[in-house]
């Protein structure tokens, strides 16, 4: 029995962010996960600039190794397009001077990978891949994690990182994915897709058939992108919507869109994979234990990024778990200031996110702020301050902001 004070559970980059953090403070961790890097995750793919922020808090310099590594890909804005087909170009930055790409699209294998040879850098950090944790007791105010492999980990904190399906939300956390607060996502890689912005925005396609959900295009490096489509769960049921069928009729019955796959060709499969949504505030700790990532459920419920937020949680998790060992307390009254720190930064944006996705339920009313928009500046420069003002996302909550807005 391996006894050790902090075990992660989960390389990617939630785990991974927190163990790194926790390296940078001199503080020693164990993170395992059931694969062998490189690995590949069901994913839109894009990194948020809160996965630059993250990064730039860790050690400036990575930053700028995403920048030069050719298996990135600098992506300056979103495009959304509106049920009625109208596209509005929105940047990440209103900054005119930015001279980097505020965000990057790289496919999870590569990042992810990416990550973890940095985890294998640091000599504080043991990483144990190929081992799958199947089971969890309590003893004498610790937690016993058995692998399947046989291995068994004797710990005073548990940061469970481990993804949408994790073991432990559900069956220590007591955590699971409800259908209004739960999407799946199936994304397909595709080489020769015509029309890809030359500034590399990605691209979300509001359809009326997939309310309040969205068909994606997210260019990558080497002329291929990442294809998809998600939707939320609970509207997959009432509408009876099989994805991959309505994936399928979307590149051969959309106009506008199947003209952009006339000679692309497929790589690989279409895989599915659910995608637990930030819409509802949970609680994310308890005696000897934090959720991050995934496993925490806090995916954007209307852009559905995750990896911004994973990163996000890794670091708070790493802060709070330097607090539990200087006080030597890993019980719930404290560890609970992690839920707290991390819905302050998060759950404004979530919160407006929620209410976003909600609106894409009436078309009529998407339609009209992205016509809106078209040809209201100051309304196009507030939209793309929503990425990087956080009293900017705050005003957004205001009904009479949105009146002036749309109205003046």
């Amino acid at each position: 029995m391996d006894e050790v004070d902090i075990l992660i559970i989960g390389a990617g980059p939630a785990g991974a962010s927190t163990a790194l953090f926790l390296a940078q403070k001199g503080i020693s961790s164990t993170i395992v996960d059931k694969s062998a890097f490189p690995r590949d995750k069901i994913c839109g793919d894009a990194l948020s600039g809160k996965v630059v922020e993250v990064l730039n808090k860790l050690d400036r310099s990575l930053a700028e190794e995403l920048r030069t590594n050719e298996k990135m890909l600098g992506s300056w804005g979103v495009t959304f397009v509106a049920p009625n087909g109208k596209a509005l170009r929105v940047p990440f930055s209103t900054k005119k001077e930015q001279r980097n790409a505020p965000g990057f699209i790289s496919k999870r294998l590569d990042f992810d990978n990416w990550l973890v040879e940095k985890l294998k850098r640091e000599s504080s950090i043991q990483l144990l891949e190929n081992t799958e944790i199947r089971n969890y007791e309590r003893k004498d105010g610790r937690i016993i994690a058995t692998a399947k492999n046989g291995k068994v980990f004797n710990t005073r904190l548990v940061i469970a990182a481990d993804g949408a399906s994790s073991a432990f939300t559900r069956d220590i956390a007591g955590l699971q994915a409800e259908p209004g607060h739960n999407c799946y996502g199936l994304r397909a890689y595709y080489k020769n897709v015509k029309g890809l912005d030359a500034e590399n925005f990605i691209e979300l396609h509001f359809l009326k058939e997939m309310l309040p959900g969205y068909f994606w295009i997210f260019p990558l490096p080497n002329g291929e992108a990442n294809i998809g489509v998600g939707m939320r769960a609970d509207k997959m049921a009432a509408k009876k919507i099989n994805l991959k069928k309505a994936f399928e009729s979307v590149l051969e019955n959309n106009p506008a869109i199947r003209a952009r796959f006339e000679g692309a060709e497929r790589i690989g499969d279409i895989k599915l994979h659910g995608l637990p949504l930030g819409s509802k505030k949970r609680l994310l700790s308890g005696d000897n234990y934090m959720l991050c990532g995934d496993a925490a459920l806090l995916i954007d419920p209307f852009t559905g990024e995750g990896i911004g937020n994973a990163m996000m949680s890794g670091m708070y998790a790493a802060l709070q778990a330097t607090r539990c060992l200087e006080s030597n307390d890993f019980g719930a009254a404290l560890i609970k200031n992690y839920d707290s720190a991390l819905y302050d930064r998060l759950w404004p944006e979530l919160l407006l996110s929620y209410r976003m996705q909600q609106m894409v339920n009436f078309p009529s009313i998407f339609n009209f702020v992205v016509n809106k928009a078209n040809s209201n500046k100051m309304l196009r420069e507030t939209i793309s301050c929503m990425f990087e003002d956080l009293d900017m996302r705050a005003r957004l909550k205001s009904p009479s902001f949105y009146f002036k807005m749309l109205f003046s």
